[in-house]
């Protein structure tokens, strides 16, 4: 079965809905060669996934699988970063740093710098694992991949697509025993993975911003509906 999983997942470039009809319809692409893979057949499959209401078929890897076995959290926020969001998510990454292991998007901006500033962390992919995007992380792609952990429903080669990110939230935000929110707007993909971890009964942390601050209205939203507050 595991590897009908990966074999399909390939055929169908990841897409969850297209994979599980292929299984209701017995498809069994045998032709296909294998890619490094973890399924949700497989012992080691992180329990966590398992709570979500479309749990991963498969997660192509790249890196330390032991990471998935440690104490995590998320941190998340926007691309388009402020000078006071990039300073508080890399202090909050550093403080976190040798606790927990970091979980994020590799987007530019707050992923990334949440990536850059701990010691272990866990890059989840809305694309291939061969697919550098964005282009401006590609050093970053190469420090996950040998010291931290790259995974991503997409097998090599899936180009980045508006549609999948919104999905790839979803394990984030399942992953993360916690999730912190150091930027956001109003309207936006951050917003999404918060409502994913709330489904799933995590806290959510946020840092707080001045009043009128155009950056982060969403991070003020976020604490009046009852987030709770980071302070440093």
């Amino acid at each position: 079965m595991r590897e009908k999983l990966i074999r399909l997942a390939i055929r169908y470039d990841g897409d969850y809905f297209k994979i599980r009809e292929a299984l209701k319809r017995q498809e069994d692409p045998e032709e296909i060669p294998l890619q490094q893979a973890i399924t949700i057949t497989d012992e080691d499959y992180p329990r966590e996934l398992l709570e979500l209401k479309y749990p991963p078929f498969v997660l192509f890897w790249q890196g330390n699988m032991e990471l998935l076995k440690k104490r995590k959290i998320a941190i998340v926020g926007s691309r388009e970063a402020c000078e006071y969001g990039l300073k508080m998510t890399a202090a909050i990454a550093k403080k976190l740093s040798g606790r927990y292991v970091i979980v994020s998007g590799m987007a530019r901006g707050i992923d990334g710098t949440a990536h850059w500033n701990c010691a272990e962390s866990i890059g989840v992919l809305g694309n291939g694992l061969d697919v550098f995007y964005p282009r401006c992380n590609d050093k970053l792609y190469k420090r996950m991949g040998q010291h931290g952990l790259l995974i991503t429903e997409y097998p090599a080669g899936t180009k980045p697509d508006r549609r999948h990110f919104p999905f790839r939230n979803r394990i984030m935000a399942a992953l993360g025993e916690k999730l912190i929110v150091t930027q956001t707007a109003l309207k936006s993909g951050t917003m999404h993975t918060v409502d994913q971890a709330l489904e799933l009964g995590r806290e959510i942390y946020v840092v707080p911003y001045r009043r009128d601050d155009p950056w982060a209205l969403g991070c003020n939203r976020l604490i009046r509906q009852g987030a709770n507050i980071i302070f440093l």
